[in-house]
């Protein structure tokens, strides 16, 4: 199955059939247990086993797509690490020694980087999707063309088609990027109507008193750019940048094929802004891991309307906080999967009411 457009792609995303969901919950509500005892990880099953793009809840394959980019919005002093640590990670990645790559084994999830537009030569072994290495500077222009923008969210999502004929049916986002908490707070500002100082934090350790230079930045990047908020990708384009174009494309196509998609953090939270503007079904199959520690990661969900798994102060990125929700996912296949039923237990619902209550 290949989208060969962007209006191609948005009509194959349908919402959950609700029908499915409610056959789901009234599936786990006869498990053995009390109705509603293991709260929003009954919810989550539901969830999962609703998606038609899943076959077997017994079975899923799970892997992390992390996009890597650098961002010309670095040269405005909006961060203290070095830019090439971008290039750093993405190779410590591939040899499995990063954050990510340590939490995600534990659930036995794959971890895929993506060059999608590093500033650096071609790195050994790393899938590439890159057509510049780095993006504009948002404070002068755009981050990249419209044509740019369009080219890569397509790739990402045919990338996420051939994911699927290898086997991988649950995914997740994250992202490497050098500066790029200021783009995505733009992207926020943008998409939701708030002021960019509701949303700029301190991302990697920026000094606070560096704190609104960065917001002064984002202002600037909205003003000289003036993103069409009728248009997601024309958001994008503008005041973005490549892995949030990517990470954006990983989400319509996980959603376009009915499987779904595990987001990490505040970078996540702005692409998937942009892909529940381009399709509000997009949100029947995000999965929200946990709440960053970034300031605007509140409003930002607020208006995402979904609620996170996991209150850890995370801010690390990469796709850390989708590697940990990933055992949720198990844990929610396993209940729905191996639990027994409360009819062929031997208990009565008042016993087993009384007995719990006892406990």
């Amino acid at each position: 199955m290949e989208f060969l457009s962007l209006p191609l792609l948005l009509k194959k995303i349908k919402p959950l059939d609700r029908k499915k969901t409610a056959r789901a919950a009234q599936h786990i509500d006869k498990l053995v247990k009390p109705v509603g005892s293991l709260g929003r990880l009954e919810t989550l099953a539901a969830q999962l086993a609703a998606m038609p793009g899943i076959g077997k809840l017994g079975d899923i394959q799970k892997e992390i797509i992390v996009m890597c980019a650098d961002h010309g919005v670095y040269n405005e002093g909006v961060a203290i690490t070095p830019k090439n640590v971008t290039a750093i990670q993405a190779q410590n990645m591939l040899l499995g020694l990063t954050g990510v790559c340590a939490l995600a084994k534990s659930s036995g999830t794959h971890v895929l980087p993506v060059d999608i537009g590093i500033d650096c030569d071609p790195i050994d072994n790393l899938l590439s999707l890159k057509l510049a290495r780095g993006c504009g500077n948002i404070a002068q222009g755009p981050a990249m063309s419209y044509e740019y923008a369009e080219a890569l969210l397509l790739a990402s999502v045919q990338l996420i088609q051939q994911r699927l004929a290898a086997g991988i049916s649950v995914f997740g986002v994250g992202e490497l990027g050098v500066a790029n908490t200021t783009p995505a707070a733009a992207v926020i500002s943008v998409l939701t109507g708030s002021d960019p100082g509701d949303l700029v934090g301190l991302g990697a350790n920026l000094p606070a008193e560096l704190l609104r230079h960065k917001e002064s930045v984002v202002r600037r990047a909205i003003g000289v750019n003036k993103p069409d908020v009728q248009s997601p990708l024309d958001v994008l384009a503008k005041v973005g940048g490549f892995e949030l174009v990517g990470m954006t494309g990983v989400i319509l196509g996980a959603a376009a094929a009915g499987v779904p998609v595990v987001l990490d953090g505040f970078i996540s939270y702005a692409s998937a802004l942009a892909a529940i503007h381009l399709a509000p079904s997009v949100r029947d199959y995000c999965i929200p891991s946990h709440i960053s520690a970034e300031k605007g990661a509140i409003l930002a969900l607020q208006h995402l309307g979904l609620k996170p798994y996991l209150h850890l102060d995370l801010r690390l990125g990469e796709g850390s906080g989708a590697a940990i929700a990933m055992s949720l996912i198990d844990a929610a296949c396993a209940m729905y999967c191996n639990m027994g039923y409360l009819a062929e237990s031997g208990i009565t619902f008042p016993e087993f009411s009384l007995l719990t209550h006892q406990a």
